[in-house]
């Protein structure tokens, strides 16, 4: 009987699996994709929408939903089951894409990419959570390996794929791609992935998921009035979790030394190798002399750093079962790298600032997705939606803080725009980067020393 027969008839439980994770990732680096494919088609859409003055919102509008919407989805996910609920992202994002491309007006545009980001959301979320509830820990770190090749390979393909598709075909083509990859991933999902149904009766926790999103959206704007505000939320979420009887967060995940840590690493992993990467595409322009297109292939080996330390870390936890040594080791380098790039300055040799990049790329894919695959060893399999949800907000987090941090420190030390100066000024960022490694690698250092599940 061959393959596609097999799968038509129904295909044994690993074959099967591993067809709805490809549907899944399929759908993963669409909506991770969409992140960065508008930057190089932005022009493009307000020279035929107008909108000039609100065209930032493209982008921060797909970000915020996602953000809004992540905890909650992890939450359904847990309470109604994985399966409509990823199906349900999937759907959303596909419509959301649709939207966007017959959009007429920028403001259509926004609020169309709204609701592609709200889908994207879910997506994130449901997918790590469905690797957990799906395979046991030493087998899912080769998905959550190919999980971490999904971002990276989406920051290198999403500018390049956004200009390709802009000049050929017109800004609405990189919306409109979406739509039948979309509806093709929905179709192999919905058909192959089987879970465990569930449905339990339980108030929503709707205080806290007002109260959480009003806290994203106010540190994610990061004025110093909204981050005021979103601080204030961040305790009244707190306080709201404590009391809910089924909590967006549970708080008693936290007494999980396990889970405590990695979300802690994941934080401070989130803040440098995800809140820097504009700075070095920066430093590579100004004090590099390279023009955006060279910068583009100078980062090209970061980014292969990025995907090829992921693949390394997956198997070899899925092998040995020991995942410890791979935030260490990742918090490690990028202490390395960081004191390195703090040395740079306009006469360093290319060479050498790509040198210093691989190093920095191999240190973010060896805790992409490890530090999420530690947070759930401990955590029940109906906790699994929320575990995933907060790991994400967390690093989501620590990725506004860092990118606040970083522009607060470049502002203040810039002081021409000269090449020495930007070096100046980049030379602080980098720096910067040095005490939240240092807690990341504590955190990781404090992981508990126990051998990933070979069963659930």
């Amino acid at each position: 009987m061959s393959f596609l027969s097999t799968t038509t008839l129904g295909a044994p439980p690993r074959a099967r699996n591993t067809l709805a994770l490809v549907g899944l990732f399929a759908a993963v680096f669409l909506a991770m994709l969409d992140a960065q494919v508008v930057a190089t088609a932005l022009p493009r859409m307000v020279g035929e929408l107008g909108g000039a003055a609100s065209f930032a919102w493209v982008t921060t509008a797909y970000l915020l939903a996602g953000s809004v919407s992540a905890p909650v989805y992890g939450k359904l996910g847990d309470l109604f089951g994985r399966k409509r609920v990823v199906l349900v992202a999937i759907a959303l994002f596909v419509l959301g894409s649709l939207a966007c491309a017959l959009a007429p007006t920028m403001p259509l545009l926004i609020a169309a990419r709204v609701l592609q980001g709200i889908g994207s959301g879910g997506l994130f979320v449901a997918v790590a959570a469905i690797i957990g509830e799906l395979f046991p820990g030493r087998e899912g770190a080769r998905y959550f390996a190919w999980f971490s090749i999904c971002f990276a390979g989406s920051s290198l393909a999403g500018p390049v794929v956004g200009g390709v598709l802009t000049d050929l075909a017109g800004w609405r083509s990189i919306f409109g791609l979406n739509v039948p990859i979309g509806l093709v991933a929905f179709g192999v999902v919905a058909r192959f992935l089987r879970l465990e149904r569930r449905r339990k009766a339980a108030p929503f926790d709707f205080a806290g998921i007002v109260v959480l999103s009003g806290a994203i959206v106010g540190l994610t704007l990061a004025t110093p009035l909204s981050a005021s505000v979103g601080a204030v939320l961040l305790v009244a979420f707190l306080l709201i979790e404590r009391r809910a009887a089924e909590p967006i967060v549970p708080l008693r995940l936290f007494r999980s030394r396990m889970f405590s840590l990695s979300v802690l690493a994941s934080a401070a992993a989130g803040f440098v190798f995800l809140g820097s990467v504009n700075y070095l595409a920066l430093f590579l322009q100004t004090a590099g002399g390279a023009g955006p297109s060279e910068a583009g292939l100078l980062l090209l080996p970061m980014t292969l750093a990025v995907a090829a330390s992921s693949m390394v870390a997956g198997r070899v936890i899925a092998k040995t079962g020991a995942y410890r040594w791979a935030p260490i080791l990742s918090m490690t380098l990028g202490l390395a790298a960081a004191l390195a790039m703090s040395t740079m300055d306009e006469t360093t040799p290319l060479a050498l600032v790509v040198a210093y990049l691989v190093v920095f790329g191999a240190a973010a894919g060896l805790n992409m997705q490890v530090l999420s695959m530690a947070a759930q060893q401990n955590v029940a399999r109906t906790d699994l939606g929320a575990a995933s949800a907060t790991v994400g907000f967390l690093r989501s987090l620590g990725t506004t803080a860092g990118l606040t941090v970083f522009g607060a420190v470049f502002t203040n030390a810039f002081t021409d725009d000269s090449p020495a100066g930007y070096s100046f000024a980049l030379d602080g960022v980098f720096r910067v980067m040095v005490p939240a490694l240092t807690v990341g690698l504590a955190a990781s250092l404090f992981l508990p020393r126990v051998s990933l599940r070979r069963n659930h």
